[in-house]
């Protein structure tokens, strides 16, 4: 047969001799005649006027042959559109030229030229050639000629190879689509397609073998998995999904950019709605590459639970090496076998805990305003006992004799020792900073359960209709497990659950220790370190837990709307940090967990509202920035005066209130505060704030979750900084566990936050955008950048706490009206 078309059987051209007998006496359709691969057929029907086209071909054992069908009119009247139809042994294709495409405000995009290629016959197991036969018929329902041409080609690259790069060019008239079969010892790969220019935006779509194939923009997502492309894309495909063991890949073209990231054209913009033979031509090159095998898989899930169980033995160990020096010590006679560790003893991370006074009434009288002993241990309950009484419960009354309790009276000293700010009865204390404990875990489960239940539905939703757009995962490094697309990223996150419970056994250890402490000792006459205080660790070990799950639940399938569970315990953990480094010198005026969480629960709904309504709205921005500057004002002023400024219930006193502070405070002592130190950290914190304010104001960030967590750990990191400066300046010193738990701190978040800036997707762009930032893995072919940020996220969290714990351990052999408060 002419143009290169494959040897016809007998039987096959004997059918086609019949066919053309046939038609020939149709009369009104025409002479269809047998075409030929290759040649270019010119002709002009109408309403009277029909032609038929037959191609036929045989197929060798094994082999996959496709058709393309290249059609041109010159017409451009839409009412009498030229009416392709191709008939095949199992299905029927048709189009129209013009072809229309459709686009946003009723806007049309006309083309003349089409080209489609034809669904290929399903491999059979059949020993001999295939014999196949395609009719093309061509009309119109035109009163007069409209002229056409027609071109049937034969596709000889329509299998791609697996590790082999295949070029090719798309336009939205003339999509593309290609077989692929999986080789046999290849379980999944990853197809990877990749074009040197943005726009035109396109779409790449993973098929079954089912006819007809989905190749048109209208329809492209009717069927299989799709994701919108810019400059890269990259899908996933494993076997197991496909019964036949092979998939059609599909390439289209969008007629607009907008779904890309892209305008409108400019050609189409006011009232002109059609455009016609709009040049969207883009070169695509696509590459099919094997997945990693379960191997991978089991080697990364030992790599990330021993990484982080290695910090549990290391853990053991020094607690061991702790309890063989705490024996030596005891057996030379300097300390009780029976103690942990005493006053005598510096803490350490994992077992520390000293006795301290239960009551933080005993006050030296050169340090207090009281001349006397608050009270005598022998009339105070035995130093173990923690009652449920309510006379212990946390209220607004001051459990102590008044004319020693005057707190403005003492909270006015120019310089304040530990023991002006431990006063109050060390259960009622102790009972108040467990509310965070159980707080934080009621919160928790009920945050989480609907978290869990919402991704779950996000996870299926993608799975059910194959749109990965929902979604903004790394796709070059995504690896899915089960019903999960990107398994990696939800493994990484196991070390924040493994170091938070490490982190609790931790706190769990200092805490009964120092209970065993305080049942052999009458602690009530030893006043000496910093209170110990256990609830506001406990809070943050589950914190440190609790942002390990949302995280996963996050990455289950990360997205513009979920973003905030990412973002919620961080604010948690940075807030509760900040608490327990000022609850660590001031724990009688510390806030309690209900105006804590209340804060905190503020500081999560104006993340959701600028999640909504920051992008481009000038007036959310202007409220947000004045509340921020207002609540870092009357923070500061509630640090400064020790929570004694009182606004009062007048609400027009408080500018009388405010005159009178600036006039004492600031003129009469402007040559130099009443409190230096807070006066300088205030001063700074407050500029470090309004510079935030400002920047917020004016260049408006459109990851609004991330610049108030920002705001939270810029604080954190500034109050930490002032706190050791202070602690050396008072000529405390650092002990060798705490120090190495700073420069370890230190180490690894310089590490991790390298690792976070490394972007790999982004959910304040569209999806194909986001796509462009997508990299490979680089750690076991199985994590990417931010598994790593994950990782070392976790650790760094894990020291910043041990600081936090071990800080003040050089105290405990200090009485505490010698400990300077700042």
């Amino acid at each position: 047969m002419a143009g290169g078309a494959a040897p016809v059987s007998g039987a096959l051209l004997c059918a086609l001799l019949w066919v053309v007998v046939e038609a020939a006496g149709a009369g009104p359709v025409g002479s269809p005649a047998p075409g030929a691969f290759g040649r270019v057929y010119r002709g002009a029907v109408n309403i009277s006027a029909e032609r038929v086209y037959a191609f036929a071909y045989s197929s060798e054992p094994g082999q996959v042959d496709a058709v393309r069908v290249y059609v041109n009119s010159s017409s451009e009247n839409l009412q009498y559109p030229v009416l392709f139809v191709v008939r095949q042994q199992k299905g029927v294709l048709s189009w129209q030229v013009p072809l229309i495409f459709r686009g946003l405000y009723q806007r049309t995009y006309n083309y003349q030229e089409v080209s489609r290629t034809l669904c290929p016959s399903e491999p059979t197991p059949e020993t001999g050639p295939s014999d196949q036969i395609i009719f093309v018929d061509v009309a119109s329902m035109a009163p007069f000629n409209i002229t056409y041409e027609l071109l049937v080609t034969r596709l000889e690259n329509f299998q791609l190879e697996t590790n082999k790069a295949f070029n090719f060019t798309a336009s939205p008239s003339q999509p593309q689509y290609f077989l692929y079969k999986f080789p046999q010892d290849v379980d999944s790969v990853i197809i990877k397609v990749v074009s040197d220019v943005v726009y035109p935006c396109s779409v790449v779509s993973v098929q079954d073998i089912v006819c007809p194939v989905y190749d048109l923009d209208h329809n492209v997502e009717f069927n299989g998995v799709y994701q919108s492309m810019t400059k890269q894309a990259a899908i996933t495909v494993q076997r197991k999904d496909f019964p036949g063991e092979q998939f059609f890949v599909v390439f289209v073209i969008k007629p607009e950019d907008y779904a890309c990231g892209g305008s409108v054209p400019s050609s189409i913009h006011g009232n002109v709605n059609r455009t016609w033979n709009l040049q969207r031509t883009k070169n695509l090159q696509v590459t099919i590459v094997p997945s990693i095998k379960k191997s991978v898989y089991v080697q990364a899930m030992f790599f990330s639970f021993l990484s982080f169980l290695s910090f549990y033995l290391g853990s053991v160990v020094v607690a061991f090496v702790h309890y063989i020096r705490v024996r030596r010590k005891a057996s030379a006679g300097r300390l009780s076998p029976e103690d942990g560790s005493g006053i005598m003893t510096s803490s350490h991370p994992i077992t520390a805990s000293t006795p301290e006074g239960s009551s933080y009434g005993a006050i030296d009288e050169s340090s207090s305003s009281g001349g006397r002993q608050l009270s005598s241990p022998e009339h105070r309950p035995p130093a173990g006992s923690d009652t449920d009484s309510s006379v212990e419960e946390e209220s607004d009354f001051d459990t102590m004799p008044e004319i020693e309790s005057d707190k403005n009276v003492i909270r006015t000293k120019v310089f304040l020792y530990l023991s002006d700010l431990s006063r109050k009865d060390r259960r009622i204390v102790s009972k108040k900073y467990k509310i965070y404990f159980w707080n934080i875990i009621t919160i928790a489960v009920f945050y989480a359960l609907p978290v869990i239940q919402l991704v779950i539905t996000y996870q299926t939703v993608v799975n059910v209709t194959g749109n990965q757009d929902i979604c903004y995962y790394n796709f070059l490094c995504a690896h899915p497990l089960g019903v999960l697309s990107a398994f990696n990223n939800i493994l990484s996150n196991v070390g924040h659950m493994l170091l938070g419970f490490l982190f609790l056994l931790i706190v769990l250890r200092r805490d009964i220790l120092h209970r065993r402490a305080m049942e052999m000792k009458d602690i009530y006459t030893l006043d000496y370190g910093i209170p110990k205080h256990f609830g506001l660790f406990y809070a943050m070990g589950i914190a440190l837990m609790m942002e390990g799950v949302l995280s996963a639940c996050y990455h289950v399938c990360p997205n513009y709307s979920n973003f905030q569970f990412d973002t919620s315990f961080m604010y948690m953990i940075a807030g509760l940090c900040m608490l327990k480094l000022y609850q660590t010198r001031h724990p009688d005026i510390n806030a309690s967990a209900y105006s804590a969480y209340a804060s905190f629960a503020v500081v999560i709904c104006l993340a959701v509202l600028g999640v909504v309504f920051g992008k481009n709205d000038m007036w959310f921005w202007v409220i947000f920035s004045m509340i921020h500057v207002l609540a870092s004002l009357a923070l500061s002023t509630q640090i400064y005066y020790m929570g004694r400024f009182k606004i009062g219930k007048c609400y027009l006193g408080i500018f009388r209130r405010v005159a009178m502070v600036l006039y004492t405070d600031c003129i009469q002592q402007c040559s130099r505060p009443m409190y230096m130190d807070r006066m300088v950290l205030l001063i700074v914190g407050n500029l470090v704030n309004w510079s935030f304010a400002i920047f917020g104001l004016v260049y408006r960030p459109r990851d609004f979750a991330s610049y108030i967590l920002g705001i939270f750990i810029c604080n954190l990191l500034l109050y930490l900084a002032f706190y050791i400066i202070m602690k050396l300046r008072s000529s405390e010193k650092l002990l060798p566990i705490p120090l190495f738990c700073i420069v370890a701190t230190a180490v690894v978040w310089a590490a991790a936050l390298y690792f976070f800036f490394q972007t790999l997707s982004s959910w304040e762009e569209t999806p194909a955008e986001s796509r462009e930032k997508n990299r490979p893995c680089i750690l076991l072919d199985f994590f990417d950048d931010h598994d790593v940020w994950h990782f070392l996220s976790a650790a760094a969290l894990f020291f910043s706490f041990l600081v936090l714990l071990t800080l003040d351990d050089d105290l405990d052999v200090v009485r505490r009206d010698k400990i300077p408060v700042f």
